[in-house]
């Protein structure tokens, strides 16, 4: 074992700067006997690095190599098995347990004590030893090979001082005298043995020469000893002096102490005094404005703004732990509760009466306003209330009902008031709409109303509701009557075919498109200044955080969860002006039953209000309202447009006519002329261009008489064989009819037709490529449409038309390109 340990101190550890202390040869726990070596090493240099490394043979056998090493201090603890059997196995437990089985027991022990000894040695953080003897951990190991291995050379190590420079000069020196120091070492050992030895003696017998020196120091120390008893008791007296005063001084310190204790109580106390004070004291000025304070003039108002906002921070101030506690403070609570609810029923009160008296206030300015065909301003109103925008903040704040009941109170008047002004406009404009045609100006009915009596049923507006009502079933009568008078003589196109262009009375729909845009240029701002007014009065211009106003009565937890303010805003608007939807509708029938044409005006003025009111608010009540109205007045003139296409399919022409442009062709001309006049430069022009191809293609479908007989007598139930059997529609006829629309006739009637939609469509849209196209198309769909009927309704008759739809495309190219 010798020879092996200094092998592996040569080739392993030596070059590593490691010195081998102690080794034991093992193998693994419950595997195939292969042996190797633990070792017990330490570095050369400091600090002292302690590991036990795991060292094996290599695989050929000739030289040994180092496979794994642990440092000393990841060891947790070292289990011998047993501690008074002999037993070679043993663990070591690092991260995870090492099972070994020792070639013996004497190097098992051996091993581990030298484990322990290292451990005690060098690591703060001590191994555990189990089923270890404590006499092997107590003793030291006996002599052997080992010996020096496990204790001498570590304790070697650990006297070894090195020689310092004046040391080795002396060495030096020593040797140079004796010049066979080197070379024979146990003669220069005695010889300086022998010369310590002269020296020892030297050394006592002048120690026994200066006894006399000894006994005087002696003699001098005995007084120093005496002198030194003195000086203890005087300063035991002065520590009994001053463990006097330091009883006193602790005293004063405790007193100090205490003094300062009060002191800092008295600051703090003060300071949640002046809290208190300053927080929730409210002066008598403010309590004496809650109380009684002037809610109808100026300074009034001000004052009781000034109070209720005091108010509201003296209530809602952040009271600090244990205030709450406190008989004054639960007092001024009291108080400040007994204030709120004072000042609130003061506010309401006053507020309703305002809306009560503003509301007669405004009442007298209304029959002017409705004669003249404006609506009443309600700015001084508005103007008036504002100054209460403050207080009606503070109420929303603290007394959460009765702001809304205000809200409810508020809208319940505004809502008789505008319904009865809007009511009295509309009837007014009604009565200036029926009254738009003048007697002896056209050819329609005379009104059954002369002017005496419009006038006297406008001024009976004047008065009481009941003579209201009584005008507004005289007026829609009236309305009937005239209207009815007028759709039969004036809301077509066949009819604006027959009449000239005096006698269309422009001036009436001048007038009426005038009337219409006055209403909606009142009801605009009427409406946008009341929900500007509600919004600024009813503090709803943002979304505010959740209402958690607590009041400081201890019986009272008010908390309100808000609404939307864009909501609340819509639903008081659409509560007070409920009738305006109404009554637009209302107008719009009247307007349209008067002349169906008049659903031209009115569209194009209801789309621009509508796209100006989107503008300002999108989600306005008033942007809502003309939208859903807008609907109404689109699906009338869709109703307009279908009339004339109607009236163009039940048109009768007479036999006896000669041949020439029909007369519903002769009036779309006029029709083009007064759209274009309205549409121009509209918002809803694409609606009039979606109408110029319907009434276009009408009036194609409409232009050939004969073949509608003939689809009338098959419709009948006449089979289309039999047809040309009848007598208004034998071959005869048919040649007849189509000897009379040469393709010459077709050519030129359709370059009068390009020559008038040009004169009246839009230059600017781009329209008549459009429109001619379309022309086109439908032509030759009818021409298909009646070769096919003659073929079907007159077989082998050989009856063609006199132009083929090649010369159509042609006719449809040149009169394109000539233009």
């Amino acid at each position: 074992m010798t020879a092996i340990k200094h092998s592996l101190q040569r080739d392993i550890f030596t070059p590593n700067d490691e010195r081998l202390l102690s080794i034991v040869n093992v193998c693994k726990a419950g595997k195939k006997k292969k042996n190797c070596f633990l070792c017990a090493t330490v570095t050369t240099e400091r600090p002292v690095q302690v590991k036990v490394v795991k060292v094996k043979k290599s695989d050929k056998g000739d030289f040994y190599k180092r496979q794994m090493a642990w440092e000393l201090r990841d060891l947790t603890e070292v289990d011998a098995k047993d501690a008074n059997k002999e037993n070679p196995e043993f663990d070591l437990h690092f991260e995870k347990v090492y099972r070994w089985v020792a070639s013996s027991t004497a190097e098992k022990n051996s091993f581990i004590s030298c484990i322990w000894k290292l451990n005690q040695r060098y690591l703060r953080k001590k191994v555990e030893f189990v089923n270890v003897s404590a006499q092997l951990l107590e003793e030291s190991v006996p002599s052997g090979e080992n010996q020096s291995v496990a204790g001498g050379d570590e304790d070697a190590l650990d006297d070894y001082q090195e020689l310092n420079a004046r040391e080795e000069q002396d060495i030096e020196g020593m040797m140079e005298v004796c010049e066979y120091a080197i070379s024979n070492a146990e003669a220069f050992a005695e010889k300086l043995s022998s010369e310590l030895q002269v020296l020892d003696g030297a050394n006592i017998q002048s120690i026994m020469a200066s006894e006399k020196q000894v006994n005087i120091l002696m003699h001098l120390l005995d007084e120093a000893l005496a002198e030194v008893d003195t000086i203890e008791g005087k300063l035991s007296s002065y520590e009994e002096m001053l463990q006097s005063v330091k009883e006193q001084m602790d005293q004063i310190s405790q007193s100090n102490r205490i003094i300062q204790i009060s002191s800092t109580n008295n600051h703090k106390l003060l300071g949640e005094i002046e809290f208190l004070v300053n927080h929730m004291d409210l002066s008598k000025g403010h309590i004496k404005a809650l109380q009684d304070g002037d809610l109808s003039s100026p300074k009034g108002i001000e004052a009781c703004i000034n109070a209720s906002e005091a108010l509201l921070q003296c209530m809602n101030v952040a009271l600090r732990p244990g205030h709450e506690k406190l008989t004054a403070v639960k007092q001024q609570q009291q108080l400040f509760c007994e204030l709120r609810d004072t000042f609130a029923r003061r506010l309401t009160n006053h507020l309703n009466n305002v809306f009560v008296h503003q509301g007669h206030d405004q009442s007298s300015t209304l029959a002017q306003n409705t004669a003249e065909l404006t609506l009443p301003k309600h700015h001084p109103l508005h103007r008036d209330l504002l100054r209460y925008a403050k207080l009606m903040e503070w109420l929303k704040s603290t007394q959460r009902e009765k702001y809304e009941g205000l809200s409810r109170t508020y809208v319940d008047y505004m809502t008789r008031l505008y319904d009865r002004e809007i009511k009295d406009f509309f009837e007014v404009a009604k009565i200036k709409m029926a009254g738009t045609t003048k007697e002896g100006k056209n050819k329609f009915a005379t009104l059954p109303r002369k002017e005496s009596a419009l006038k006297q049923e406008t001024e009976s507006l004047h008065g009481s509701s009941g003579k209201l009502t009584g005008s507004t079933s005289s007026l829609n009568k009236l309305a009937v009557q005239g209207s009815n008078s007028r759709r039969s003589q004036s809301s077509s196109l066949l009819d604006m075919g027959n009449m000239s262009a005096s006698d269309l009375d422009v001036a009436d729909r001048t007038k009426f498109d005038k009337i219409f845009e006055q209403v909606l240029s009142e009801l605009e701002p009427l409406c946008l200044a009341e929900q500007d007014f509600i919004i600024k009065f009813f503090k709803l211009q943002q979304q505010p955080a959740l209402a958690q106003v607590m009041t400081l009565c201890p019986s009272e937890k008010l908390m309100s969860i808000q609404t939307k303010p864009s909501d609340m805003v819509r639903m008081m608007m659409t509560k007070i002006f409920a009738c305006i939807e109404m009554e637009l509708n209302s107008l719009i029938a009247l307007g349209d039953k008067i002349d169906t044409f008049n659903s031209l005006y009115m569209l194009v003025k209801m789309s621009h209000h509508v796209w100006t009111a989107e503008n300002v608010d999108p989600a306005s009540y008033l942007s809502t309202t003309l939208g859903n109205v807008l609907v109404t007045v689109k699906r009338n003139f869709d109703k307009c447009i279908f009339g004339q296409i109607k009236q163009m399919e039940e048109v009768k022409i007479s036999k006896k006519s000669k041949v020439g442009i029909l007369p519903f062709v002769t009036s779309f001309e006029e029709f083009a002329e007064l759209a274009e006049t309205i549409f121009r430069n509209a918002e809803r022009r694409g609606d009039l261009d979606k109408a110029y191809v319907k009434l276009i293609r009408a009036i194609f479908t409409n232009g050939v008489h004969f073949f509608e007989g003939v689809e009338a007598r098959v419709a009948q139930g006449v089979r289309e064989e039999e047809v040309s059997y009848q007598l208004a529609f034998n071959k005869q006829e048919l040649r007849k009819v189509i000897k009379e629309y040469p393709g010459k006739e077709v050519k030129k009637g359709l370059d009068n037709l390009y020559k008038k939609v040009d004169k009246h469509l839009c230059e600017e849209e781009s329209l008549l490529q459009v429109v001619w196209h379309s022309m086109q198309d439908e032509f030759i769909r009818q021409y298909k449409h009646f070769e096919g009927l003659i073929g079907r309704c007159y077989p082998g008759s050989g009856i063609t038309m006199e132009f083929t739809i090649q010369d159509m495309l042609e006719y449809f190219s040149s009169i394109a390109q000539s233009h």
